[in-house]
């Protein structure tokens, strides 16, 4: 198992800063109001001397939250504190030391128990040598060594890892090629996306049999994207709870907008997105945007209809009320499954993770070019496309060049005559000849090259 680092503190002393020096990379939301991280983040890196590591972000760290969201927060930090082989407690030094962080400390202490040397006490914001002599007040805390660092500079850092790694637990005798194996069976990376207070980070923490997500009934909870890994069956599902996307409209946030944007990049990173729905309102203006957002990154989709349970409470919805208004209002997703669950009571939940693996292979699917052939033979044959300027449009062959999505280029000598409606035929034979659920298919038409011709750069 790769060791574990969490990263704690009050709220906006920079844990998310140090966490993204540390990752090397700029994954956790940055900004200068207390409160922005509320779910545990995990990244994996490694050390200076090669060696994996888990890093994990927490929440602001309130040892006398007074609102029911803080609270939340609190208990994903202290299972932080529980989960990692090493604690990293970040105070501040331009805020000084505060009556919070003495009684963080004691928490850090009763938790940690007989193994102190778990926790490594860091001074943040520590910008020159002058404020090292400022951060000595910090010594009172009674943790040992203080390091004083600026995770915004990068000032102390290399320091800071020779610390962890002097503290990190003996690396294993059969060392990293156990989990090399693991490693080379690679992962699927599922998106969970819709807007709002939908239920996404439910469904995480349904998925994962655990609260590791914050849930909570405002909206804009989660204000980042956050991977959990998951193992299940032997195979490795990499779960993105990411920020509820509204109208531009609506966004008049500058961190909300970030929040956006970040929701946006994870779909592009990731193989699988489950778009959620609500199953009580019905497909929103912003649910059609996302689909075809889905649909334009060309990723893999399951539609999950949520909060079916209380839609039985409403006579005129049933399933087919809403396949109607599904495939009137998200035509881009007509090749997705659809699931109608309920994350809050587990409904129906059993059933992604089987149909998440049945999309993922379709996404990955590589027809022969024999094969390939003979499907546009039979294409053609049953349905040519119409002629250009009363010349015939000849359809010469057809190969696939590329999976995640499928891909297809058919060469032909007037490409200009394969119209759209031709194209969406052709996409509808391939779905019917080789399946392909839950995928977009990208399909091109060039122009076949004339004889002597040179192929253009």
């Amino acid at each position: 198992m790769k060791p574990v680092i969490a990263i704690v503190g009050r709220p906006n002393v920079g844990k998310s800063t140090l966490f993204n020096r540390l990752l090397g990379q700029r994954q956790a939301l940055v900004d200068d109001r207390p409160g922005v991280t509320r779910d545990r983040h995990y990244g994996e890196t490694r050390t200076e001397s090669g060696r994996e590591v888990v890093l994990i972000d927490t929440g602001g760290f309130e040892p006398e939250p007074d609102d029911d969201l803080f609270q939340t927060v609190r208990s994903q930090a202290e299972a932080a504190i529980d989960e990692a082989d090493l604690i990293v407690f970040v105070v501040d030094q331009q805020a000084g030391l505060t009556p919070a962080d003495r009684l963080a400390a004691d928490i850090l202490r009763r938790r940690a128990g007989d193994k102190a040397d778990r926790v490594v006490l860091v001074v943040n914001k520590c910008d020159s040598p002058r404020h090292d002599a400022e951060a000595m007040e910090f010594w009172s805390l009674g943790m040992h060594p203080m390091l004083s660092i600026s995770a915004e500079h990068g000032r102390g850092v290399w320091e800071l890892w020779q610390e962890l790694e002097q503290r990190l637990p003996p690396e294993p005798a059969d060392g990293p090629e156990a989990e090399a194996d693991e490693a080379d069976e690679g992962e699927i990376r599922v998106a969970v996306i819709g807007r709002p207070n939908i239920g996404k980070s439910t469904l995480i923490n349904r998925l994962l049999g655990e609260e590791r997500q914050v849930v909570h009934d405002a909206p804009g909870t989660t204000m980042d994207s956050v991977d959990s890994l998951l193992v299940h069956e032997g195979r490795r599902y990499r779960l993105v709870d990411t920020a509820g996307v509204r109208r531009k409209a609506r966004i008049d946030d500058r961190l909300e907008t970030f929040a956006s944007l970040r929701a946006i990049r994870t779909i592009e990173r990731c193989h699988v997105c489950l778009l959620m729905i609500d199953g009580e309102r019905g497909v929103a203006n912003q649910d059609a945007r996302l689909a075809a957002l889905v649909a334009d990154r060309g990723r893999a989709c399951i539609v999950l209809v949520n909060r079916w349970d209380l839609v039985r409470a409403h006579p005129e919805r049933n399933v087919r009320v809403v396949d109607d208004e599904l495939d009137a209002r998200l035509p881009h997703l007509s090749w997705a499954p659809r699931l109608y669950i309920s994350a809050l009571t587990g409904k129906g939940c059993h059933r992604i993770l089987p149909l998440v693996d049945r999309v993922y292979a379709e996404f990955d699917k590589r027809i022969p070019t024999a094969q390939v052939n003979r499907f546009l033979e039979d294409a053609v044959a049953a349905y040519s496309p119409p002629q250009l300027h009363h010349h015939p449009v000849r359809l010469n062959y057809m190969t696939q060049t590329r999976v995640r999505p499928p891909s297809f280029v058919v060469w032909a000598n007037t490409p200009d005559g394969v119209k759209a409606p031709y194209k969406r035929y052709l996409e509808n034979r391939l779905r019917d000849a080789f399946g392909f659920e839950g995928t977009p298919i990208r399909l091109q038409v060039r122009r076949k090259r004339r004889l002597g011709e040179e192929k253009p750069r």
